[in-house]
């Protein structure tokens, strides 16, 4: 088993509080890291270095003129959902960046939003042995009916860290 870096050091520590807490936790722990996130109250469901899942609910602050969740609210889902994944597994002396952030609105979304984001193994051991690279990540978004109103492509980047 490979060293955990430091965002996974750090979600580890955040889950020892107790498990009624911890997507409370972890969500206030990213969202002062990313602000942006911090204020569209992106909720971090679950976050291992397999899988991330992220909801964000349908509440004034981010909704559209037509009452559901705004666009770029739920592409910044897709994007913490899937941003949150590499960092979970990126080397501590690499950074990740988001390369391609495609989002087709196809459909309304209905009440709250879904994102689930997904690693293979293979995945995760390119992303912890290469120095730099890039990768899709898969991610799907779901609406409160269970539909998927959305389609989206993220590719995200890892390269060393300037010094």
């Amino acid at each position: 088993m490979s060293k955990l870096n430091r965002v996974a050091r750090i979600v580890s520590k955040l889950k020892k509080s107790p498990e009624f807490m911890h997507s409370w936790v972890l969500s206030t722990a990213f969202g002062y890291m990313i602000p942006y996130a911090g204020r569209t109250k992106v909720r971090i469901e679950q976050l291992t270095d397999s899988k991330s899942i992220i909801t964000i609910k349908n509440r004034r602050k981010v909704q559209n003129h037509i009452g559901s969740i705004h666009a770029t609210a739920i592409a910044i889902a897709a994007e913490s959902a899937t941003g949150y994944l590499v960092a979970m597994n990126v080397p501590d002396s690499s950074v990740p960046v988001i390369k391609t952030l495609k989002v087709d609105y196809e459909k309304r979304c209905k009440g709250n939003i879904k994102a689930v984001a997904t690693l293979t193994e293979e995945q995760r051991d390119q992303i912890r042995t290469q120095e730099k690279g890039e990768l899709a990540v898969a991610v799907t978004i779901t609406d409160s009916e269970n539909k998927e109103p959305v389609q989206c492509e993220m590719v995200w980047a890892w390269t060393a860290k300037r010094r």
